[in-house]
């Protein structure tokens, strides 16, 4: 019987690794099968003698930096979300703000000019009319004024550099959000949010002193608020030897690259072209408004003053009396047309819709400069956005990139060939 138990007891000791002489077995018989007890109802604990030269510290700390890194790439994408959230709402309270700056304004000077044709009017038929004719000349000088600010910060313009700030920060912040959706957002992505952001408050600023757009430029360009593109990742792949290599081919083939280059030339010497035109006539009227508002309040102040030192029984005094009196009222109406009528807003939404464009083209050139396709964009994906910021099917799009061939001339261009969006 003993025999028969200190061989269990020995084969228990061997299967944990405990290596005693059997003398001291047979002493320790029931301690052994305690511990044999316990470690069989509870195999765990062994691990916790494992030392950590076996490469298990190595592996937490590898795990926990990877854990830390990722976890502060999501941090800091959530405070540049944060941000852009803020500016949305700060971009839509001042254009809201200076799209009543420029109806309060408008309403005030023209206001302002009619009580002062009104005056010097009545001016002609009351016997003291000097009171009358020196308030006339006091508020058409007034209204100079406030034609010489409005007319330099463009009210109407402003309000819709805010408007599109805030359209665009939306954009932005959708962008982010579905970032952070995906999960594990990486340091890439984190510096071209940043990017992005910088771009667009250098586009749109928010102060008017020291840093607002020009309002009358010499020439007119398109609207920027995306960084710019390097080209060291297209050096870097030439330098590498990657070629276009369409067995893995990301969405892309070579017909869907002919089709994004014909759609980019179309919207270059078309759709680009034509709003940077009509920015022009756009800008070019806006000026000739903006002069003749305070030019005309200004001769009819002048011309009240004038009508003051003279009887107006006289013909220079009732001639003065009848400038000062017509010159109001044509400020009035060229005001309205330039205010009300909202010429610097209509000349921002040109050069607005050029920049999309532009952001457009460029999004598609640097698609098809980039030389291996597992960089880029997935090309079915990145199709069907160019098709729908068009405005048009797949098909449709298909269609336009195979039919420009057929209205290009010598020079390039032809007014016959269709436009390449269908949207704006």
């Amino acid at each position: 019987m003993k025999v028969s138990n200190i061989s269990c007891s020995s084969q228990t000791r061997r299967r944990f690794g405990v290596s005693l002489a059997p003398t001291r077995a047979i002493l320790n018989l029931p301690k052994v099968q305690n511990q044999a007890k316990s470690t069989t109802t509870n195999p765990l604990l062994s691990l916790q003698k494992i030392p950590y030269s076996l490469g298990f510290q190595d592996m937490d700390i590898i795990k926990r930096s990877n854990l830390d890194s990722s976890t502060i790439q999501t941090e800091k994408m959530y405070a540049i979300l944060e941000s852009v959230t803020d500016r949305v709402e700060m971009h839509k309270n001042i254009g809201e703000q200076r799209d009543n700056w420029n109806n309060l304004l408008l309403s005030s000077v023209n206001s302002i000019t009619l009580a002062a044709a009104t005056m010097a009017g009545i001016s002609v038929l009351s016997s003291p009319s000097i009171a009358l004719k020196l308030s006339s000349t006091i508020l058409y000088l007034a209204a100079t004024g406030i034609l010489v600010i409005m007319n330099k910060i463009q009210p109407s313009q402003l309000a819709e550099e805010q408007r599109n700030a805030s359209r665009l920060f939306k954009q932005l912040q959708t962008e982010i959000q579905t970032k952070l959706t995906i999960g594990n957002p990486t340091a890439l992505d984190v510096n071209e949010a940043m990017e992005k952001v910088l771009a667009l408050d250098k586009a749109y600023p928010l102060p008017l002193l020291g840093a607002m757009i020009e309002k009358f430029p010499e020439t007119v360009e398109s609207a920027v608020w995306w960084p710019r593109k390097t080209e060291q990742k297209k050096q870097k792949s030439q330098e590498l030897g990657m070629r276009n290599d369409y067995n893995n081919n990301n969405g892309w083939s070579p017909k869907l690259e002919e089709e994004m280059r014909e759609v980019s030339k179309i919207i270059e010497r078309k759709d680009v072209a034509d709003y940077l035109r009509l920015s022009e006539k756009a800008l070019k009227l806006n000026k000739m408004l903006a002069i003749s508002g305070p030019v005309l309040t200004g001769l009819a102040a002048a011309a009240t003053a004038v009508s003051g030192g003279f009887s107006s029984t006289h013909g220079v005094g009732a001639a003065a009396t009848v400038v000062g009196v017509v010159a109001g009222a044509l400020a009035s109406v060229v005001n309205t047309l330039e205010h009300g009528g909202q010429v610097g807003m209509v000349f921002e939404m040109y050069r607005s819709n050029a920049g999309f464009f532009r952001l457009m083209e460029e999004s598609i050139e640097s698609n098809l400069k980039e030389t291996d396709v597992e960089r880029r964009e997935n090309g079915e994906v990145f199709q069907t956005k160019v098709a729908l910021k068009l405005g048009r099917s797949l098909s449709e799009l298909k269609n336009l990139s195979s039919s420009s061939s057929r209205y290009i001339n010598p020079h390039g261009s032809s007014d016959s060939e269709e436009f390449a969006s269908k949207l704006f």
